[in-house]
């Protein structure tokens, strides 16, 4: 990075992604007037019977604990709405509510994996996976997507990276942060290898309620042959806007959920009871809030999709989820440079692509989760400092 006026807190952990991305929201606090679309966190309310809800099991005194996978109607509910949304062949045992879906995380990897298993990661990636992999002992492979075809995963680019130590494969789709999709075509192929290679694939789904511009949200573990060696991880922090609320949950092989069930009793115990009430609400309410939602993301999309193309940057096909992966590489810029530059000179918080990988230096960041008249003032506030380095 050419620039010395990068801060040092910033300089000193460009090459991990996770400290990367606080550093540069630590930063921010630095500035007064910043449009932050760097976090992935709604900035939507929660629906208000899913408040209410919540408010009534409180008021009953609804606060005593559960069983550790979970409150069993909670449970049954995910259960039907992953068979009814993503066509998933799961019972109430398949299940297991976690505090977020970064605990799911943590916890999957925990069950699953031995010191020197492979785990095979998309490239580029949301990096609290690499702790969670880490953390078991377990070694990332990365495979490669590229914009050529808009982040998809190919299933040849899966098969060549497998080796005698590779036990899983990590899918995220949509994905954080590219918004690419796995496409039904890929999705089939990938299950070919799977069931060749007898490895596990983790489908992080998190964001599948979110896909756009005629495009289909496909579950890997819905297809023939893979219900007994997919896991499927998911919350209802981006679908409901409640992020706060700290509900995630894990679908799987019923020994696989026995062994994230023994581990979660160990560490946090049970879900919150009153967040775990707010979920039920709205696993088993009316799909009109995420219809809402939905339409509201999709017109924040154009805003920021025509605002970063009109200053030259290559945006790329982002088919779902909260997230705009630009090119900025017409800027010459190391990304990390860019990144301080609009937070210093703009007042806009977006993350560099080197907070999501190595290799990413070209490419940024930005969510879309402000209203549309901020995400307009960041366009604005964006485009002198595009022109000043625009080549």
């Amino acid at each position: 990075m050419r620039n010395p006026n990068i801060p040092e807190s910033v300089r000193e952990v460009a090459s991990d992604g996770t400290k990367l991305r606080y550093a540069m929201m630590e930063l921010s606090k630095q500035y007064s007037d910043v449009i932050a679309l760097g976090r992935g966190d709604p900035d939507l309310d929660t629906p208000p019977h899913i408040v209410e809800a919540a408010k009534a099991a409180m008021r009953d005194q609804r606060t005593g604990p559960t069983p550790v996978t979970g409150l069993p109607d909670l449970c049954e509910a995910i259960a039907a709405m992953l068979r009814r949304a993503n066509h998933l062949p799961v019972e109430r045992d398949n299940v297991v509510v976690t505090t977020g879906g970064q605990e799911g995380i943590f916890l999957i990897m925990q069950a699953l994996i031995d010191p020197g298993d492979e785990v095979l990661v998309p490239d580029p990636r949301y990096t609290s996976y690499d702790d969670a992999i880490h953390h078991a002992g377990g070694k990332m492979v990365m495979v490669p997507t590229s914009p050529e075809d808009a982040f998809d995963l190919r299933p040849e680019a899966v098969e060549a990276r497998i080796t005698p130590q590779t036990k899983a494969l990590l899918i995220v789709t949509p994905s954080n942060p590219t918004g690419g999709i796995l496409t039904e075509a890929s999705a089939r192929g990938i299950a070919e290898v799977a069931i060749r290679h007898n490895l596990i694939v983790i489908s992080d789904e998190i964001y599948s309620r979110f896909v756009f511009e005629g495009f289909q949200h496909v579950s890997i573990g819905a297809l023939p042959g893979m219900a007994e060696r997919t896991i499927t991880l998911s919350g209802f922090s981006k679908t409901y806007a409640m992020t706060g609320w700290r509900v995630g949950y894990v679908a799987g092989p019923v020994n696989l959920i026995e062994a994230i069930t023994a581990i979660k009793a160990q560490t946090t115990g049970p879900v919150a009871t009153v967040s775990q009430v707010a979920a039920l609400a709205a696993a088993t309410g009316p799909d009109e809030p995420i219809q809402a939602f939905y339409k509201i993301y999709q017109e924040r999309r154009e805003i920021m999709k025509a605002g970063l193309s009109e200053m030259g940057l290559d945006i790329g096909q982002p088919r779902g989820g909260f997230f705009i992966w630009p090119n900025s590489g017409s800027t010459g810029l190391h990304a990390t440079e860019l990144s301080y530059l609009m937070l210093k000179d703009a007042r806009v918080l977006i993350f560099p692509g080197a907070g999501f990988g190595e290799g990413w230096d070209s490419y940024l960041r930005s969510t879309v989760l402000q209203p549309t008249e901020l995400l307009r003032e960041a366009v604005e506030r964006m485009r002198p400092v595009i022109a000043r380095y625009q080549r």
